[in-house]
């Protein structure tokens, strides 16, 4: 192992500091600049940008905040790549991003190695608080990563020659989906929310008690199978299945199927592939996944439900070098399964603060609370979440119409 800046061997943050800021690089590496430019919708953002973003936030709160003399890259860029932080002041409207033809991809690359160099340099002297916001920050691009993922994909969905950002790594398996059988949760009070133990954003804190009813979950996640039979069931056309918003939505736009399905076959970062009857099902809204359980006699479970029955679970799982990814079958065994690693999974709870709940100080407070209304937690991780990036206590959320993520659903029903 080479040794860093100041003579001694790499610490464990500046490893992972390390392989975030390359893991960025290397899943662009086979973009154009054009490519890298490109904004497919308002809630995507173009990969250039993400990968100015994270480099902006190190810049900031890292080098600007903490390290004296520190002169920025270019000044400009704090309007330019600035994301909602009220505190930063102005920036570029989100659906103005795709108008960045400069600076170039080639010019952000450069930026991002001088942010990189800069903070290496820096390393031997910086506090521990002033780590804890390195680590926040490897967490942050993290996020962007797996947005990197579904953005570029949602923006060669559009293309017509239906372009693969990957080869294809992985066969489309013809084994059936396991039935699915129900595993009881545990009843009564329990404790759920992050502990002390390492890292966790301030949205999973603090650690509380609530009461849980009988109840049970699916042992696995819904699968492209049966999502067939509900649409051929009309699963899409009978309003008594859906909640009054969902159909309203559905209908105003022509909603049928999940996102990237395309008759017998679904696009991905590999491009055009047949489906696979027993993988998850991917790329749903809150609102389909509701119908769906309607349809199914069953419901979405809480994020409480949820969190009692993955505590303890591994979540090693995820993406880890620059490759397509693709929800897997859940393949045999006992107990729960999928929990981690495949599709984000849809829960009935609206993302609200936990009792006792306090943002942090300063900008830094603007990370979370202040997205806490009108959205709806997941739970889990999906096969583009970096590895290592989620844990039980993790909540993910997005609105109930949103379904360019790799999101599904798992079954939970009362006893």
């Amino acid at each position: 192992m080479p040794l860093d800046i100041t003579g001694r061997r790499p610490t464990p943050l500046l490893e992972r500091f390390r392989r975030v800021r390359a893991l960025s690089l290397a899943l662009v590496a086979r973009m154009s600049d054009a490519d890298a430019s490109a904004q497919s919708m308002p809630d995507a953002s173009p990969a250039k940008w993400h990968l100015a973003h994270t480099t902006w936030f190190l810049e900031t709160f890292i080098l600007r905040d903490h390290v004296a003399g520190h002169v920025p890259f270019d000044r400009r860029y704090a309007f330019l790549f600035n994301s909602y932080y009220e505190a930063e002041g102005d920036r570029l409207a989100r659906p103005a991003r795709g108008l960045l033809t400069r600076p170039s991809l080639d010019e952000i690359r450069a930026w991002r190695a001088h942010v990189d160099a800069a903070i290496e340099a820096a390393w031997a002297g910086l506090s521990d608080e002033v780590l804890a916001l390195v680590e926040l920050g490897c967490h942050h691009e993290e996020q962007h990563q797996e947005l990197l993922m579904t953005d570029i994909l949602h923006l060669f969905s559009l293309n017509p020659l239906a372009p693969a950002l990957f080869e294809a790594d992985m066969p489309v398996p013809a084994e059936a989906a396991t039935p699915l059988r129900w595993i009881e949760g545990a009843q009564g009070a329990v404790t759920i929310g992050h502990d002390a133990d390492g890292f966790a954003f301030d949205c999973e804190t603090p650690r509380h008690t609530v009461w849980l009813a009988p109840h049970a979950l699916a042992d696995r996640l819904v699968t492209n199978g049966e999502w067939r039979e509900f649409i051929a069931d009309g699963g899409y056309r009978t309003a008594s299945l859906w909640l009054s918003d969902g159909w309203a939505w559905a209908r105003t736009n022509a909603i049928t199927a999940p996102l990237y399905w395309r008759g017998e076959g679904a696009f991905g970062l590999d491009g055009l592939r047949p489906l696979d009857d027993a993988a998850p099902v991917s790329h749903i809204s809150y609102f389909e996944a509701d119908a769906f359980a309607h349809w199914a006699g069953a419901r979405l479970p809480t994020e409480a439900e949820w969190e009692s029955a993955a505590s303890g679970m591994s979540a090693a799982a995820g993406l880890d070098t620059a490759h397509a990814v693709r929800p897997r079958a859940a393949g045999r065994g006992e107990g729960l399964r999928q929990m981690f690693g495949e599709v984000w999974q849809w829960t009935a709870s609206a993302y609200l603060a936990y009792p006792g709940f306090r943002p942090a100080t300063g900008a830094i407070g603007e990370y979370n609370g202040k997205f806490m209304n009108g959205q709806f937690v997941l739970r889990g991780s999906s096969c583009a979440t970096p590895r290592g990036h989620s844990r039980a206590t993790y909540r993910n959320f997005f609105q109930p119409h949103q379904r360019w993520q790799f999101s599904g659903l798992r079954l939970a029903r009362d006893l």
